[in-house]
């Protein structure tokens, strides 16, 4: 179901916020809610804290901070994009901590979400997790509460060979 470090024995990939799980067909954005970028689920993000879910890079950081890209040494790649339509503050709301070309390691901090601000522009924090490399996956824990320490969200069912 989940890969595991073999010198640490922690799982690869791990949970990137706090929050209620939404699945990715729920989302208001027919972007990320028909797939159209790739697979993936979403959390409706509660202390604003987005973490790596994983030991990587990061591929790329939107200059407005809603959206951020990293990529695992497999060549795993996922866009954790915060927000609906957040784009649209243009940077206000998001506490970027990391840029292009840094390595990361699971569960560190990315990016901080002024939920407050997000939600006073009328914008949702729900965000999303969207595996831009292919893989498909089988969500397991729908609608229930998680945190960055939580492994057990999803199996992965096809992977891009």
């Amino acid at each position: 179901m989940f890969k595991f470090n073999k010198k640490s024995n922690k799982p690869i990939f791990s949970n990137f916020g706090t929050g209620k799980i939404v699945p990715l067909e729920e989302v208001a954005d027919p972007v990320f809610s028909t797939k159209m970028i790739g697979d993936g689920y979403a959390i409706d993000v509660e202390d604003g804290e987005i973490r790596a879910p994983f030991s990587g890079s990061v591929a790329m950081v939107f200059p407005t901070g809603h959206a951020l890209g990293l990529k695992d040494s497999s060549g795993m790649e996922i866009l954790l994009h915060l927000g609906i339509d957040t784009v649209e503050l243009e940077g206000r709301g998001f506490e970027i901590l990391v840029k292009e070309g840094d390595k990361v390691t699971q569960g560190q901090l990315l990016v901080r979400m002024d939920l407050d601000l997000i939600h006073s522009e009328d914008k949702s924090t729900i965000s999303m997790c969207i595996f831009t490399s292919g893989e498909k996956l089988e969500l397991l824990k729908s609608h229930e509460q998680v945190t960055p320490e939580t492994t057990d969200i999803f199996r992965t069912i096809i992977e891009k060979g």
